[in-house]
């Protein structure tokens, strides 16, 4: 069986902060790889559902266990050496977007693992942006229903609020649909240094 929260776990011990979303995913397909050799992995894998096709980040296959994981990697600003290798990390900012696109690689994972037999999705955010894991005081915000801080539960439809701009929904505008429900949950990951964004935690969706 495939374990993300473990796999994440022994991750940090070795890699506890990341040049690049490509470099976290491919970290992790390692991981993968030295825990159970005998996995077909695969990256960036097309997959059809409902007559469309989803890249999906990493595809595993495992005795009789398909894991479909979807990996976000969303830093602030955040220049550190750590093991001799310097990393100097940029904002993402549009927080607002970053909680949005986490919440549908929950919907997507939904399409794919819900209702298969031996199928399974993960989403995972990495990030040492504390606004994802702060629960906000603003409840008109224009993404107040895609806030995933600590002891949210995710659940039914979420959209934006009716203030949000054009732009900011440019590419995102229909509301996203949970089947599930599912609560939030940050767990620390590691903290390489830094006085204001040194640490890295990180949030775990199962679908199945």
């Amino acid at each position: 069986m495939i374990e993300v929260s473990k796999i994440m776990a022994d991750i940090a011990k070795l890699r506890p902060i990341f040049h690049s979303e490509a470099d976290f995913q491919h970290a992790f397909a390692w991981e993968v790889h030295q825990s159970s050799p005998d996995a077909s992995i695969r990256l960036e894998r097309p997959i059809q559902v409902n007559g469309h096709f989803i890249h999906l980040d990493i595809w595993i296959k495992h005795l009789d266990e398909t894991v479909a994981v979807e990996l976000k990697y969303k830093t602030h600003a955040l220049s550190v050496e750590v093991g001799g290798e310097h990393y100097r990390l940029k904002s993402h900012s549009a927080l607002d977007c970053g909680r949005h696109d986490f919440i549908r690689d929950i919907e997507r994972l939904e399409h794919v693992a819900v209702g298969r037999e031996g199928y399974v999705g993960y989403a995972v955010m990495l990030t040492n942006e504390s606004g994802y894991w702060h629960k906000s005081t603003s409840h008109e915000a224009a993404d107040a229903e895609f806030r995933i801080h600590s002891g949210r539960v995710l659940e039914g439809k979420l959209g934006w609020g009716p203030m949000t701009s054009d732009g900011t929904k440019y590419g995102r505008e229909r509301p996203l649909t949970l089947q599930g429900k599912y609560e939030v949950e940050w767990t620390d990951f590691s903290h390489p240094g830094g006085a204001t964004y040194g640490k890295f935690r990180s949030l775990i969706v199962k679908v199945s």
